[in-house]
């Protein structure tokens, strides 16, 4: 229970007990409800204790009464921290054991007094500093909340920090929030309960902190950061760095970009050579990966691209604004040259999105990135190389120094590339290694002793210069940049031997170990030469090539069927050619060890390379010292290109073959992803016009009715949404769609039939939306027609007109259940069910498909789970959100913001971060102020909340017209206000429609605003004259080249803000298909390999089902070869069948198959997109190969053929190696030693400690091998069923290593074993002889169980707690947290554990180590030697040790 400052009665103070008996706490709750006069006392006597300030409302009672020497104290400068606090307090408890008085002067019950002495007061989270006058954490919670409070309690092993580092805290799943001076955390989380957010909560908090601190003359008052969680306050944009990029005036999306990459360098001469730069890489392979092979434009021009770094640097515009309003300064970039665009600029057109620019700003982003680093090194390389000359004495040595230095800097200077940057880096490195440095705190990294250092330190330098050419001059040469000279390599008439003899020592002692030496020096120094690395890479990607076999295990794994069938025989394909994202799969089954992939130099390339080196280094000379010479150099030159240059660019050649193809799928992601947001709301499809206008022209007129199916719980749901997507009603038919026959079944459909009537009748809606989410949605959709055809015959009068050409139409199901599951639902929908939540965000993606979009790309972006291109899991959640955003950006600005509409229904302010110059931080910011004003009438008003530079960009976006609260207004609206044209604009829109009405004959010399204003009116009432108007003739007569902006204006002024978007289609009968059966193509086509489930089995046929529900038939003819025969039939209904699929017919959702052996056994379908460098060969096994084989074959199971990412075919040893260097908590999932009808999870508890749970398959047909080695339809563990691995993954194993996770990392977790733990808790009793010490650890006897520990007297006393996803498990009892778990055994320490039967060394030699139902053991239930089999058998094995 709370008091009234919002304290807990009890203080929790590590092992403090919490909660006290339901009872008691009744007791006292009636308690101060009869007593509230003693309550107050007790609250003030208690401020008076703990020296607390008085009210702000007593403080103004005293000045109101000029009641003088009272003031609002300041604090005192040293307040108590809580870690002081804490520390304070175990002195106190050090020194006498017991205290009738905590640490604040708090008084303590008698409970709490004894549990002080015992336990101590230990705080459990020291990395809070919190002052001590605020209030205990919200774990701190009386009985009367646990169960809402604590029941809601995870352990977050993943809870990030400002500073990007792990903090184990505890975290509540509901917003969880920080308590406060004056507000508890109960009274936070209420106000969220029945006020939805707390964003208002927050800003008001803020402005009384800032009130609190003028008033009490503080210089500085409590700040919000005191108060809430940091990530509260970032998922608010409420932290000082947020509240600096709202008050800034700049583009908050280029605000961040230049935090991350510096802000520009001006100059013409960086802007030259950085568009240069930049039209190289649109103008090559860029370019294809962009658009593939879509036709656009190609002739970029370079002018174009220094315009717009000009506009993103000086002028802060975002790419809509510039790809909207300054069209003239980039037509090559914005415009396609295409012919059809040309033809209808001036009819309709489409939304598009700039790839062009936006990609000209991303490789603006490298661009400054690469110079940045750049600049950061060549500080680097001055101070280094200063600090190498101050210690360097020799002469010679400091010449050769100065002459690489200069080279590396100007190399630095000249690098283009990423690739360039780090080949001049590894040379410095080189030759200027870090480690070498011996000044305290001066580049001080770990040292590293490579071979070449070792030879560098001996001397060997000297030789290597005695091989003739350096690297730099070698890669002079080849390039062509530098001539040799005749004679240059004559090296004298000693001998190599002869020179490095002067240069043996202990290290290397005869004259070839020197010689070998100097070689390797030489060698590394080509390797790492940044001209020949340039060098060599133009020709390695130029023509290196890829070649692909695969590996016995693939041989096995990769059928017809896989993802991997044409691309695992690969021959010779060139880097070049890799245009897509096949690469990607490629590199992933090598990982997976399903493939070999080489990339290599065809031998001829390989050849003439080296023998071209050998041209530019070697000599010319003929005597037997030069030809001694010579030997040592194609020595060098082999090594160097062998063992360290081809290496080096195959690895490059994978990083880059990565990019290009990761390129390519964002570009792929994105084109799905805009098809997605660039659709139109529906339309009517009204045959009289004068409908159809209002939907036509204003999409917030709909009127939709979603509907959800529902199993039964939860039911079938309706919701009515009105224009302004606002949910206005819900109606739960469960039995609309009942199949049966029977009276009572019937008659409940009769009367769901009648409420959706009634329902329909109320609201009118224009449209019905299904969810198309599974087969029964079919019947569903012809229940509701049925019920329009009732309303239409039984009550014509009361149909509405608008429902006349009434539809209902599928819709996809996959973004509402997304938004079902989001945080954002809670806020906008709360106290909804869950289906009403996914209804609303059906019928809202009809209405609005952007704003609902856009609403899952809040902070927790939802949207990034949206499954839209097959290959989208090798992209990150980064890079998926940049192609996201770059989308959303784009889309948003081209069909506009409503700003008034916006303001009067929240949902609609989704789209708002994604307006030029705003982010999500200024749109919450600009949200807060529409919210305010109720209203605008003028983009005007925008300009003092936005600031000039943010209103430039946005301004010409947002809409403002007649929509929401502004509808009802008087106040008249310019007609431009909801138009695309930018205020800067409006003067030339107003000539220009003056302009047409003179052409028209109306007087408009001089015209004030009013007729200007009625010019505009007229020339949209009378459109023909601006149609006459021709663009090109009128820019030429005012004599300002502004083509585009007329032509856009000419546009705007006929229609503002036309819509540009695809109209929405309906579902085509193949896109029903696949919505409703839930298969894909992949699955379900022609010639697949298929398992169904037999369901009847009549004359003729036998029908069968897949497991969505699709209905298969198998007819008599196609069963088997030897015909259909009823009577010898073995096949009864349950049994699952594998057949082909003959054919699939999509309009009455029905596969037919085929069972005979004959047609089975054919060669299956091929794929008709087979790559042209695919040459499949026949496998042929090596020496190695078979021994290998012959190995597999004699381990207890067989490899199963099951494609996972967690899945392995590995023995249960090489299970716990692989897992031996991971973290705990990882897991494989391998075949199990039972056969195939089983598997099993490894688990790593600890290090040595890994624990093995059976995973029992079923749905196989036992008589199919194939069947067999595949994965069952359905998985057990236990008494709980999944249907795949991924349902086992999320539903069974992430909760049990979140459990886990949060046990190891809890404060009392000791490592080590039970004696070595026992001694810890020895000592700390000894330090502490008055408390009863206690700790948890882990069982390396039972893995899976973990040992709590603890000694009240002298000797040591251990209880088991067992580990289940559902939580913890301890003395019988089950716990969701380890908080409650010691809880309640602080609260029953006193009792003996239940049914403590024998002891626990008995319970250990009674459990085996290895036992044959793979983790039955006994006294894992979390009691002292309870042996009993639970049902919900929690998660157990065996050890590693």
């Amino acid at each position: 229970p709370f008091s009234n400052e919002g304290q807990n009665e009890y203080e929790k103070d590590g092992f403090i007990v919490d909660d006290a008996d339901e009872d008691e706490e009744e007791e006292e709750e009636e308690a101060r409800a009869s007593d509230d006069e003693r309550r107050k006392k007790k609250k003030k006597r208690k401020k008076e204790t703990e020296d607390f300030e008085l009210d702000e409302d007593d403080y103004m009672l005293l000045q109101d009464n000029n009641i003088t020497g009272i003031t609002r104290p300041k604090p005192p400068e040293n307040k108590f921290k809580r870690l002081k606090k804490a520390g304070r307090e175990s002195e106190m408890d050090g020194r006498s054991g017991f205290s009738d008085h905590d640490g604040a002067g708090k008084s303590r019950t008698a409970e709490e007094t004894v549990r002080s002495s015992l336990f101590g007061n230990e705080e459990p989270f020291e990395e809070d500093f919190v002052e001590e006058d605020q209030q205990v954490d919200e774990d701190e919670v009386g009985e009367d909340d646990m169960d809402d409070e604590m029941g809601d309690f995870i352990v977050d092993e993943e809870e990030i920090d400002v500073n990007g580092q792990v903090v184990k805290r505890k975290k509540v799943k509901r917003k969880p929030l920080r308590q406060a001076a004056g507000v508890s955390s109960s009274a936070l989380q209420e106000a969220h309960d029945i006020f939805g957010d707390v964003d208002e909560l927050l800003a008001l908090r803020k402005q009384e902190l800032e009130r609190d601190a003028i008033n009490s003359g503080e210089l500085r008052g409590n700040r919000l950061e005191d108060e809430f969680e940091p990530f509260i306050l970032a998922e608010k944009y409420m932290t000082p760095k947020d509240e600096q990029i709202k008050e800034t005036d700049i583009p908050e999306r280029i605000q961040l970009s230049e935090e991350l990459t510096g802000h520009p360098i001006d100059g013409d001469a960086n802007s030259e050579e950085e568009s240069v730069w930049i039209h190289n890489q649109l103008t090559g392979d860029g370019f294809l990966s962009l658009f593939g092979k879509e036709q656009v434009n190609r002739e970029i021009h370079q002018s174009d691209i220094v315009n717009v770094l000009n506009m993103l640097h000086t002028h802060k515009f975002e790419v809509p604004f510039i790809a909207m309003y300054r069209k003239e300064s980039c037509l090559s970039l914005v415009k396609d040259n295409d012919a059809n665009e040309q033809a209808n600029e001036e009819e309709t057109r489409k939304m598009k999105w700039h790839k062009l620019l936006w990609a000209v700003q991303t490789l603006d982003r490298k661009w400054l990135l690469l110079q940045k680093r750049k600049v950061a090194l060549q500080i680097y390389y001055e101070r280094r190389y200063d600090d190498e000359k101050r210690r360097i004495d020799d002469v010679t040595r400091q010449a050769l120094n100065r002459q690489l230095y200069h080279s590396i800097i100007d190399a630095l200077k000249e690098a283009k590339s990423e690739k360039e940057v780090e080949d001049v880096d590894a040379k410095f490195n080189l030759h200027f290694p870090p480690g070498e440095v011996e000044e305290v705190g001066q580049f001080k990294r770990p040292k590293r002793k490579s071979l070449y250092s070792i030879c560098h330190k001996a001397g060997l330098w000297e030789v290597a210069n005695q091989f003739g050419r350096s690297a730099e001059q070698l890669g002079q040469h080849l390039t062509l940049t530098r001539i040799p000279e005749a004679g240059e390599l004559d090296s004298g008439k000693d001998s190599p031997e002869d020179v490095a003899a002067n240069f043996t020592c202990a290290m290397f002692e005869t004259s070839q170990d020197v010689l070998r030496g100097a070689r390797h020096m030489a060698a590394v120094e080509i390797g790492c030469e940044p001209i020949v690395k340039k060098h060599i890479r133009g020709i390695f990607m130029d023509k290196a090539v890829v070649s692909t076999k695969p590996t016995p295990e693939g041989s096995s794994v990769i059928d017809t069927y896989h993802q991997l069938s044409g691309v695992e025989w690969l021959q010779e394909k060139p880097l070049s050619k890799f245009g897509d994202a096949q690469w990607l799969l490629i590199q992933k089954a090598e990982e997976e060890k399903l493939l070999k992939v080489t990339i290599t130099l065809p031998e001829d390339a390989k050849k003439a390379l080296m023998s071209e080196a050998r041209e530019n280094y070697l000599s010319d000379c003929v005597s037997k010292s030069a030809q001694l010479w010579d030997e040592q150099r194609k020595m060098i030159l082999d090594d160097a290109f062998l063992n360290f240059l081809l290496p080096a660019m195959e690895k490059e050649a994978r990083s880059l073959l990565t990019a290009k193809a990761k390129c390519f799928l964002s570009m792929e992601y994105g084109k799905q992803f805009w098809d997605k947001v660039s659709v139109a709301p529906w339309k009517k499809k009204d045959a009289d016009k004068k409908d159809a206008d209002i939907d036509l022209d204003d999409e917030s007129e709909l009127r939709v009715m979603a509907c959800c199916w529902g199993p039964g719980k939860p039911a079938t749901t309706f919701v009515m949404l009105d224009s302004s997507g606002e949910l206005v009603d819900v109606l739960y038919a469960g039995s609309i769609s009942l199949r049966s026959q029977g009276v009572a079944e019937q008659q409940r459909k009769r009367n769901d039939q009648q409420r959706v009537l009634k329902f329909m009748t109320d609201h009118s809606p224009h449209v019905v939306c299904v969810g198309a989410s599974n087969l029964n949605c079919r019947q569903l959709k012809d229940d509701i027609y049925e019920v329009i055809f009732k309303m239409v015959e039984d009550h014509p009068r009361d149909v509405n007109p608008q429902m006349e050409n009434f539809s209902i139409v599928y819709g996809d199901e996959s973004v509402p259940r997304l938004y079902e599951n989001s945080r954002i639902s809670s806020d906008q929908l709360p106290a909804q069910s869950a289906i009403v939540k996914r209804a609303v965000a059906l019928g809202r993606y009809l209405q609005n498909p952007l704003a609902m979009v856009a609403t899952l790309c809040g902070p927790g972006k939802e949207i990034l789970s949206w499954k839209l291109h097959p290959l989208e899991q090798f992209l990150t959640p980064d890079e998926k959100y940049e192609v996201v955003e770059q989308v959303m950006v784009d889309a948003t600005n081209q069909i506009g913001f409503d700003v008034n509409l916006a303001a009067s229904h929240e949902w609609h302010f989704s789209t708002l971060q994604f307006v030029a110059g705003l982010g999500p931080r200024k749109a919450s910011a600009l949200q807060k102020e529409l919210v305010r004003e109720g209203s605008i009438f003028s983009r005007k008003e925008l300009v003092k909340p936005l600031g000039r530079k943010v209103f430039m960009n946005a301004s010409g976006f947002l809409r403002v017209r007649r929509s929401g609260a502004a509808a009802a207004s008087a106040q008249i609206i310019d007609l431009l206000e909801d138009t695309r044209i930018h205020p800067e604009s409006y003067a030339l829109a107003k000539n220009l429609a003056k302009d047409v009405c003179a052409a028209d004959g109306l007087e408009a010399n001089e015209m004030d605003d009013d007729e200007q204003e009625m010019a505009i009116e007229h020339v949209r009432e009378k459109q023909d004259q601006l149609d006459r108007l021709d663009i090109d003739e009128y820019s030429r007569s005012i004599g300002d080249d502004k083509r585009e902006t007329l032509l856009d204006i000419k546009l705007e002024l006929k229609c503002g803000f036309k819509d540009r978007r695809t109209p929405y289609a309906e579902p085509s009968p193949d896109e029903e298909f696949w919505l409703l059966s839930g298969e894909t193509e992949d699955n379900i086509s022609d010639g697949r390999i298929v398992q169904v489930t037999v369901r009847h089995i009549q004359d003729n046929r036998i029908i069968c089902t897949f497991d969505s529900g699709l209905k298969a038939i198998v007819m008599g003819d196609n069963y088997s070869d030897d015909g259909f025969d009823l009577e010898s039939l073995q096949l009864h209904e349950g049994d699952v069948l594998t057949g082909k699929i003959k054919n699939v017919n999509k309009n009455r959702f029905i596969v037919y198959l085929t069972c005979k052996q004959s047609e089975m056994s054919r060669w299956p379908f091929s794929r008709s997109n087979h790559d042209p460098y695919y040459r499949a060969q026949k496998v042929v096994l090596t020496q190695d190969d078979k021994a290998r084989k012959q190995k597999e074959a004699k381990k207890h199971f067989k490899p199963r053929m099951i494609v996972h990412p967690h899945f392995q075919n590995l023995t249960a040893e090489e299970a716990m190696q692989f897992l031996g260097d991971k973290e705990p908590g990882e897991k494989v999932i391998r075949p199990s030693s039972r056969g195939p009808s089983f598997l099993t999870l490894t688990l790593k508890i600890f290090d040595g400690v890994f624990a093995h749970k059976e995973i029992t398959e079923s749905g196989k047909d036992h008589k199919d091998i194939t069947s067999l080695l595949r994965l069952g339809k359905t998985l057990t563990i236990g008494d709980e069923t999944f249907e795949d691995l991924d349902e086992v993954i999320d539903r069974y194993v992430d909760p049990l290593v979140g459990h886990l996770k949060s046990m190891l990392s809890y404060r009392k977790f000791r490592k080590g074993l039970k004696g070595e733990v026992d001694d810890m808790l020895r000592a700390e009793k000894s330090e502490n002889p008055m408390r009863i010490v206690y700790c948890f650890g882990i069982s390396h006897e039972h893995p899976g169980t973990f040992i709590l520990s603890y000694i009240r007297s002298t000797n040591p006393h251990h209880e088991y707690v067992g580990l289940y996803p559902k939580g913890f498990r301890f003395r019988k009892k089950d716990f969701d947290s380890i908080d409650r778990l010691v809880s309640y055994f602080q609260k029953h320490i006193d009792k003996p554990p239940p049914d403590a039967g024998p002891s626990m060394r008995n319970v250990a030699a009674m459990v085996p180590m290895k036992n044959s139902a793979w983790g039955s053991g006994g006294a894992n239930d979390g009691r002292r030697g309870d042996g009993d089999n639970d049902r919900d058998r929690h998660f157990s094995g065996r050890s590693g040790i």
